[in-house]
């Protein structure tokens, strides 16, 4: 099979994420004018009305949503349906896969790029420090299952494509859960820490602390369980 391991199927999808977010951040202090073009006059609003330089994230997250119990359903919502869309788009021959991963890295590289221009950089960063593990590295385990798919269409190999297909669902099975429950737990954190008034020291130091987890985790058990 010529379906990558773990290592190179993590490889694959952090690479096709994290050249479109790096490069769209950059962007802003050359090209500003792309990420206006990628977020549009209402989304930048919403930026600036949750990280600009006399804003409160905590106040308008709660004005918007009322309670944190509604955050983190709204979280879950958003969250679940990235993962959808990611793990469906890998029977499109991994394109749709490839695809939603790399507007999810434009996307949010616009975003981290406009608050730094117009904004106030910390509050993004004390916001996300918390649940950025949980969301990313789950997000990208779901684009993994949607390679496996997609490889699976491309080259099955002696099998059928049907075969190579069911074979390539049930090994990803374990990423799909697996990257469901973290972009879950990125929900709980989000919707009951991140956008409490907590220093922001305190919120770094468990932003790192989770990194280093889920690190550690990914190396020495995590691949054990993802068909690797």
């Amino acid at each position: 099979s010529i379906i990558p391991q773990f290592g190179g199927l993590f490889a694959v999808v952090a690479f096709v994420f994290l050249i479109p977010f790096f490069a769209m951040w950059w962007s802003a202090d050359n090209e500003i004018e792309w990420i206006q073009a990628l977020l549009g006059a209402e989304a930048m609003s919403g930026v600036e009305d949750m990280y600009g330089k006399d804003s409160d994230s905590v106040e308008h997250l709660r004005g918007k949503h009322g309670s944190d119990f509604r955050m983190f359903a709204h979280y879950i919502n958003n969250n679940v349906g990235i993962d959808f869309r990611l793990f469906a788009g890998g029977i499109f021959f991994g394109i749709g896969t490839l695809f939603f991963l790399i507007y999810n890295g434009l996307y949010l590289g616009a975003v981290v790029g406009y608050v730094e221009y117009a904004g106030d950089p910390e509050l993004l960063w004390k916001f996300v420090a918390g649940h950025s593990s949980f969301e990313l590295l789950g997000m990208l385990v779901v684009g993994m299952a949607g390679i496996k798919l997609g490889f699976a269409i491309l080259a099955p190999g002696q099998l059928s494509r049907a075969e190579a297909l069911t074979r390539a669902g049930r090994d990803g099975l374990p990423l799909l859960i697996g990257g469901v429950f973290m972009t879950v737990l990125a929900a709980v954190v989000e919707g009951f820490w991140s956008a409490q008034p907590i220093d922001a020291s305190i919120k770094y130091a468990v932003g790192i602390s989770f990194w280093i987890l889920h690190l550690l985790y990914f190396i020495f058990v995590g691949r054990g369980y993802c068909g690797a």
